[in-house]
């Protein structure tokens, strides 16, 4: 699991050590991601399946892409699909992907890279591996979060931001035990290269054997930590996680990760994915595609999308046929 690492985690800032009278964070529910497939047909996991979505807000959905190996013509990806009222963002591990929208935006990601997409009032997008991948085959692990936006903002223009994997900032816990990648939002007084609308923050971190990571969190934000792989143990009260559980936080100011003294052959350490946010707390109706704030929108989202209001496919990714790609409008990464 590479995404960015470091040869001396010692050389790192490091976050500051929590404060006499911090309030950890209690466990609330630990969940298990159920399995399935996404797009033209690679493996996933649901990492918000079963949790309330008032426990999740500002967020609506998460899959864990893989982690797979994949053979020489088996790498899979999205045909092209619309969005309307809510953001995307895609964090590739391993492997390498490809986007391009309607709006313009796209490009290749790869190791340790994030996309973030804001679809705001409607966006057509596409997102697969590309050609070199599909004829080697090879490894592909990454993660796609949806965030949501306020009523006020579902309907801003389009963007896109290109997150490079040297632009997250690295900083490591006070005895250097765990390394993290601040994606988006502030950790400790670092602030990731993320511009969100909502706020909030993602960092990807990685906690040796027997260490202990004291996060400091915005007490105003929610608190998830999702586990991409390894084992170990989350919250004041020691509950237990491995890969594929997603743990929601209770209220305070830190939240408390350890890595389990024993880590098996393949997961020498304990990988999770914490994120956060300050809730929106406003109604949510959401179909396939399209997070809006009532039903109506969404229907009107369907309208918008088949009268081709949402945008067109650029004429660079038509086939040559003159046939485009068939556009899905059920829910997808």
């Amino acid at each position: 699991m590479p995404a960015v690492t470091v040869e001396d985690t010692t050389t790192l800032a490091r976050v500051p050590v929590p404060a006499p009278r911090t309030v950890r964070r209690r466990v609330r529910s630990v969940t298990t991601a159920p399995r399935g497939f996404e797009g033209e047909g690679f493996p996933v996991r649901r990492a918000f399946a079963g949790v309330d979505l008032r426990d999740l807000d500002p967020f609506i959905h998460m899959d864990q892409m893989g982690e797979v190996e994949y053979a020489p013509g088996e790498p899979k990806g999205t045909s092209w699909h619309p969005h309307r009222g809510f953001e995307t963002v895609t964090y590739i591990i391993d492997g390498t992907f490809e986007h391009a929208d309607s709006h313009g935006g796209g490009g290749s990601i790869t190791n340790g890279d994030t996309q973030w997409m804001t679809a705001g009032g409607g966006v057509l997008h596409i997102e697969r591996p590309p050609e070199s991948l599909v004829v080697s085959g090879g490894l592909f692990h990454g993660l796609q979060l949806w965030v949501n936006l306020p009523q006020a903002q579902k309907w801003v223009e389009p963007r896109y931001q290109d997150l490079r994997a040297d632009q997250a900032v690295l900083l490591a816990s006070p005895d250097a035990g765990a390394f993290l990648r601040v994606i988006a939002g502030d950790v400790g007084g670092h602030a990731g290269p993320g511009t969100t609308y909502t706020p909030m923050a993602m960092v990807h971190a990685t906690i040796a054997p027997g260490a202990t990571l004291d996060l400091p969190w915005d007490p105003s934000f929610n608190a998830l930590v999702y586990v991409l792989s390894g084992n170990g143990k989350v919250g004041i009260d020691d509950h237990p996680v491995t890969g594929g559980q997603l743990a929601v936080f209770g209220p305070g100011d830190t939240i408390t990760v350890k890595g389990a003294e024993h880590q098996d052959s393949r997961t020498p350490a304990l990988d999770v994915v914490i994120l956060g946010g300050r809730p929106i707390r406003e109604p949510i109706a959401m179909y396939g595609p399209f997070v809006m704030n009532t039903r109506q929108e969404v229907m009107d989202a369907f309208t918008d999308f088949q009268a081709g209001r949402l945008g067109s496919i650029p004429a660079a990714h038509v086939p040559h046929t003159g046939v485009r790609d068939t556009v899905d409008v059920g829910q997808d990464s």
